[in-house]
């Protein structure tokens, strides 16, 4: 097993079977081979087979992780030193604004409390990411609160509220927002992504006829594009004291506000290990400094 492990990690980093073989002394049939008993011992495809390439599948994407992982323990038997803790390997799913703006620092924080360990950072959609925790395949996340219930053993940490704004070109004259978004070109926060949804509610609501002219999820992209004078759009101010842009006037929608809700979906408190739990605490007070929830606070039961 060990050696068609390290078969897959060859192919995962050459991309096709010929230049792995090359890569660790193998003829292509060989590679093959190895492959296919691999997946037949584990019951499943690993690759999305294409002309020439080999593509991880999402299963091959986990079991890659996993190989690497169980080689480093067989590469360190024997020299592992008397009484030090193994690296303990913590996983986070983020969405993209997450990442850029409360995770660095509470990751660099996470470090510093505890050095033996490991995090490794999921980007993806909100849908995909409670997807993974439910399956056990990332401890938690931090997304956008789903538009349904959780799945029963699944549990929901709000973090923060984060509301939304209409943004214009600064060049746009006039501040009724109401006004601007019927008449502007409209760029759509994408409606597959949570987010996206809330602002498609909010307009079909409102009953605004809208010229549509760009529909993507990046936020950072949005509002380039805005700040080049594409058109206006309606997307959430990720952190209190977010700077805009220059290129960029902000306008308020007064009572008709709504709100993003950013928090963690996790499992119960009582399975979290310790890092994950203090992982969690840093990411709450990074949010919202001082508050801690209850449900990551470690007497907490």
């Amino acid at each position: 097993m060990i050696k068609e492990l390290k078969t897959l990690i060859a192919v995962a980093r050459e991309g096709t079977f010929a230049a792995a073989g090359n890569k660790i002394g193998l003829t292509q049939a060989a590679v093959s081979a190895q492959i296919q008993r691999l997946e037949a011992e584990l019951g499943f495809e690993l690759f999305d087979r294409k002309g020439r390439s080999a593509h991880l599948n999402k299963m091959g994407q986990q079991i890659l992780l996993q190989a690497q992982e169980l080689l480093r323990l067989y590469d360190s038997l024997g020299s592992t030193t008397v009484g030090l803790p193994p690296s303990v390997l913590v996983n986070i799913g983020a969405i993209a604004s997450v990442q850029r703006s409360y995770l660095p620092d509470a990751l660099a924080k996470f470090h510093q409390h505890c050095p033996q360990c490991r995090s490794r950072v999921v980007p993806g959609l909100s849908m995909e990411l409670v997807n993974m925790v439910d399956a056990g395949e990332i401890d938690m996340a931090v997304i956008i609160r789903p538009p349904f219930s959780l799945q029963s053993d699944l549990r929901w940490t709000t973090l923060a509220l984060e509301p939304y704004r209409l943004i214009v070109p600064r060049d746009v004259p006039g501040d009724d927002w109401t006004r601007l978004l019927s008449s502007q070109p409209f760029i759509r926060y994408d409606r597959s992504s949570f987010g996206g949804r809330q602002v498609d509610r909010f307009l079909r609501q409102m009953h605004f006829n809208l010229h549509e002219v760009c529909e993507l999820d990046e936020l950072e992209a949005i509002i380039k594009l805005v700040e080049n004078g594409v058109g206006v759009a309606l997307v959430p101010q990720t952190a209190p004291d977010f700077a805009w842009p220059d290129g960029v006037r902000v306008l308020d929608l007064g009572q008709h506000t709504f709100h993003r809700d950013i928090g963690l979906v996790h499992r119960s408190r009582q399975t979290f290990t310790e890092p994950v739990r203090m992982l969690a605490e840093l990411i709450s007070a990074q949010v919202s400094p001082g508050a801690i929830p209850d449900a990551f606070k470690k007497n907490n039961h």
